[in-house]
């Protein structure tokens, strides 16, 4: 089958993303994703081999000077060996040279599959270079301090681990994650990163699995402050346990501190005019918390109408970002994880996500070990008997949906009144 090299545009970067997350060891992995988006944003060189209209490769590359780096060099396992990713690399090289390069670099495992073809096209190995690299880098300090508060660090691939959030994904990754990841790019080019961020949406749709990933993302520990574990017999009390708390958070640096349903401790006065003492301690410490050092506030909240409107007033945070139930694309997405790991049968997994409308990823997976739980039983009365279509829909008529049709009324008029990215 034919394929032909086209340039990166906005409408493959997504498959493009997904090709490079999926980036065998044998690829050139020694950039990270983040900046590798950050080049493709700024319009560096970036390419993509389509087959029958379908990303199967991508290069992506950046220019300092005369001398440029290949950061992601990738071919779908299915199409290697068939000559395309020797025609990126031709492809880039010609799309370099009129930019003025005249030397390119790049860093690959020995013996890979980049390796080879990069050596086929005359890239001779740098025998008396050392690639070192150090991650996770902060202060033994630190990391006791975070144990003390009860921080973790979350993996990296628990952000590519999540499903049925490509949207929300794809604008926390331009607006959020690469600034924080690339500053230097950010500050030349004038944009502030993010220091605050609300996530609102109905419950049960990942906001803290999200504000975890965020921190696995920018390899960053993780930090959750619960509003309900603040000391204190009377508003002040937590108040001033709250103001403690973000002393120690203010010795840390690179870091992700979370607080989820912040409703509780941040609710509108004349909804809970006991919280307001509470609250204006928050709004108190929160320019302390943004004021220099590299460190992200995220909140979540299950009703962002019922917050203190000073909370939700630009200059507080950068960002409102909906969280909101999988549509029916990330339902079947969802779903398909869900059963891969259950059963080989043939699912209709289309018909599992028109019928699941309303469920969360959480309302899917248990519903989904409804069906698993089922078939174990009766392969011990009949034998052995995978679960198959009938099973899962069972499952999902005995579930009753986390959102509500009211919940998500609510939450479409949320997004309208409240939404800022």
């Amino acid at each position: 089958m034919e394929f032909e090299i086209r340039d990166l545009d906005e409408s493959r970067l997504e498959a493009a993303v997904k090709l490079w997350e999926s980036a065998e060891s044998n690829d050139a992995l020694a950039f990270s994703l983040a900046e590798v988006l950050a080049a493709v944003h700024a319009r560096e060189p970036a390419l993509v081999a389509l087959a029958e209209d379908r990303v199967v490769g991508a290069i992506s590359a950046r220019v300092d000077g005369g001398r440029a780096w290949i950061l992601r060099w990738s071919v779908e396992a299915g199409w290697r060996r068939r000559g395309i990713g020797a025609s990126l690399l031709r492809a880039l090289e010609r799309r370099l040279l009129a930019l003025g390069v005249r030397d390119i670099s790049m860093l690959a495992p020995r013996g890979g599959l980049g390796a080879d073809t990069a050596a086929a096209s005359g890239y001779l190995p740098q025998e008396e270079t050392v690639y070192l690299e150090k991650r996770r880098l902060h202060t033994d300090a630190g990391d006791e301090r975070v144990e003390e508060l009860g921080g973790q660090w979350p993996s990296p691939d628990l952000w590519l681990a999540i499903g049925g959030m490509a949207r929300e994904k794809e604008l926390i990754e331009r607006r959020v994650i690469l600034p924080l990841a690339e500053r230097d790019l950010a500050q030349r080019h004038g944009v502030v990163p993010a220091s605050a961020v609300i996530l609102f949406g109905p419950p049960g749709t990942g906001k803290t699995t999200f504000a975890k990933a965020v921190a696995g993302r920018l390899r960053w520990p993780f930090v959750e402050v619960f509003p309900s574990q603040l000391s204190g017999v009377d508003a002040h009390g937590r108040a001033g346990a709250l103001r403690e708390l973000f002393e120690q958070l203010l010795y840390l640096d690179n870091v992700v501190v979370f607080i989820d349903e912040v409703e509780d401790i941040a609710s509108a006065r004349q909804t809970r005019p006991e919280t307001h003492v509470i609250a204006n301690e928050l709004l108190k410490l929160i320019p302390r918390f943004r004021d220099g050092g590299s460190r992200l506030l995220v909140c979540a909240t299950n009703s962002v109408r019922d917050l203190d409107h000073a909370f939700t007033r630009p200059g507080r945070f950068d960002y409102l970002v909906p969280v909101g139930p999988p549509d029916t694309t990330a339902r079947e997405g969802i779903w398909a994880r869900y059963v891969a790991s259950i059963t080989d049968a043939d699912v209709d997994l289309g018909e599992l996500a028109e019928q699941s409308r309303f469920f969360s990823a959480a309302d899917i997976e248990f519903a989904a070990q409804k069906a698993a739980q089922a078939a174990f039983e009766r392969s011990l009365q009949d034998g052995f008997d995978r679960a198959v279509t009938d099973d899962f829909l069972a499952a999902v008529r005995e579930v009753r949906p986390s959102i509500s049709t009211a919940m998500a009324r609510d939450f479409d008029e949320d997004i309208e009144r409240y939404s800022r990215f």
